[in-house]
């Protein structure tokens, strides 16, 4: 598990614990949308449905690559 500091909407500071591989694949998806990692995980926050951000970020994750199939 890694730690990822992020700042969600210009003004929020907070930690999120994500495996490496999932961090990897945001900043990937964050690059083909030419986003900063703190826009995506903004973006994600916002559409939540999940309590928890960490497994809010997962699940967007898993839907992005399934799309892609």
């Amino acid at each position: 598990m890694n730690k990822l500091s992020v700042i969600i909407a210009g003004r929020h500071q907070t930690s999120i614990s994500l495996e490496a591989e999932f961090i990897d694949e945001l900043k990937k998806i964050a690059r083909e949308n030419s986003m900063t990692i703190n826009q995506l995980v903004t973006e994600i926050d916002s559409k939540r449905e999940h309590e928890n951000l960490s497994s809010a970020i997962r699940v967007y994750i898993l839907k992005h690559l399934l799309q892609k199939h």
